[in-house]
């Protein structure tokens, strides 16, 4: 499981140093891809063959379905760890994202998290949190 924030700056080619943390975990090479919310979600190899077979199981007669499986397909890639921690997140990553310097690493259970650090200053405002918890304890999620 993924915990924790961690700032980074990313470099004009687009390298990105990850934090030691999360590679132990996610090993040598894992996929990048488009995320929800503005960021980018990282799974390791195992969790990312799991969600590729939940989408296999999805009828692609469906409309949401092909829209879901061309956003999350089309833009991932899967990146390698270089010797110095870092991973190159292609340009079109970057600009969807927009990463361009400072960077924040999110664990998030399952997955990760890579937003710019501007947008999780903007999205990272939790003053909304007690009436988030009561609609998560309508789910059966309480604290």
């Amino acid at each position: 499981m993924f915990m924790g924030e961690y700032s980074h700056t990313i470099d004009t080619k687009g390298r990105l140093i990850v934090p030691s943390k999360f590679r132990e975990s996610l090993g040598d090479s894992f996929v990048v891809t488009k995320g929800l919310d503005g960021c980018l979600f990282v799974y390791d190899m195992t969790e990312w063959k799991s969600f590729e077979e939940k989408l296999k199981e999805l009828p692609m007669s469906h409309r949401d379905t092909r829209k879901f499986a061309r956003f999350f397909l089309a833009g991932a890639t899967q990146v390698e760890v270089d010797k110095q921690g870092r991973i190159l997140i292609p340009n079109v990553l970057r600009e969807f994202a927009g990463l361009e310097k400072d960077v924040v690493f999110l664990g998030v259970g399952s997955r990760i998290e890579i937003w710019s650090k501007q947008a999780w200053d903007g999205e990272g405002n939790f003053d909304d949190m007690d009436d988030i918890a009561e609609r998560m304890a309508d789910l059966g999620l309480s604290i």
